[in-house]
């Protein structure tokens, strides 16, 4: 749509083959690569620009082992092969602690103090490909995400969920911060101009923290649904300050009371959902 001539490919499994002929007939070039295996990624095609999407989240406190693997040793295939590349790669702003909910907010420049398995996978995803970036100079970013939203997935459709489904909204983790899935594919290829060596990194969300309660009542109002609320606001919550991201790509354009309109329409007309809840309820790190 922008006009350009470059050649998209997108790397992966592809157990979905729905997804596959979508990209394709997107206009991109699929291909199949078992990441796992250090040879098969060496013998991709190099690259300028690498979107790095690569993670493992769901399952984790069942199956550690492959949690670390996917987590750890891929990026260092990855980070031998794309030497030269820019590289935006896909973190998580659960390697920060909880903090207070009235601040301050964790800040790129804090300690990443993590809970539970994933989390630390994902600091060490995150230092060895720091590691490619300083040694062999790649310029990089490491972007921490923090609760992207679309109309399938993420803490609003968790939410409207349980509000349809007649469950109870936990308020334990009783704030967030989210982002339009949209915002964040703009500012991701965005960042690409601002990768550096050593690898700079950014938190991504919206910059405004939302109340889980507020959220849980303006969906219910707009889906015409009681919704039962459970447990009290705790004192702390995952939360990021996103002005470095402000700094260098601006504020998100989605706002959130038309995240909140497109959510609760899609879930109330049964649309489809990816069924991959964020568990942002979780205060102990295990996913």
């Amino acid at each position: 749509m922008a006009g350009t001539k470059q050649e998209i490919r997108v790397v992966a499994l592809f157990p979905d083959p729905a997804v596959r002929k979508l990209l394709e007939e997107a206009g991109a070039k699929t291909v199949d690569c078992d990441l796992m295996d250090p040879e098969a990624v060496a013998k991709l095609e190099w690259a300028p620009n690498v979107v790095y999407m690569v993670g493992m989240k769901f399952g984790t406190s069942e199956n550690p082992t492959i949690t670390w693997a996917v987590n750890a040793m891929i990026p260092a295939y990855v980070g031998r092969k794309f030497v030269g590349s820019r590289i935006v790669a896909f973190s998580t702003a659960c390697v920060y602690p909880l903090v207070p909910v009235k601040g301050p907010h964790s800040l790129e420049s804090d300690p990443l103090m993590p809970l539970g398995e994933y989390s630390n996978s994902c600091v060490a995803r995150e230092r060895v490909l720091e590691h490619f970036s300083r040694t062999k100079g790649t310029k990089m970013v490491q972007e921490r995400l923090s609760y992207s939203v679309d109309l399938r997935y993420g803490v609003l459709v968790d939410i409207a969920t349980q509000i349809r489904n007649g469950e109870a909204v936990d308020l334990t983790m009783g704030y967030a911060n989210v982002i339009w899935q949209g915002d964040v594919n703009a500012m991701t290829l965005r960042l690409l101009e601002k990768a550096t060596s050593p690898a700079l990194a950014v938190n991504l969300s919206g910059p405004k923290v939302i109340s889980i309660r507020e959220a849980a009542l303006g969906l219910a109002r707009r889906m015409k649904c009681e919704v039962k609320l459970t447990g009290k606001e705790a004192d702390t919550a995952l939360l990021i300050d996103c002005s470095k991201m402000v700094e260098l790509v601006g504020e998100p354009e989605m706002p959130l009371e038309k995240m909140l309109d497109w959510v609760a329409d899609w879930v109330s007309r049964g649309g489809k959902l990816l069924g991959k809840p964020t568990h942002f309820q979780t205060r102990d790190g295990k996913y």
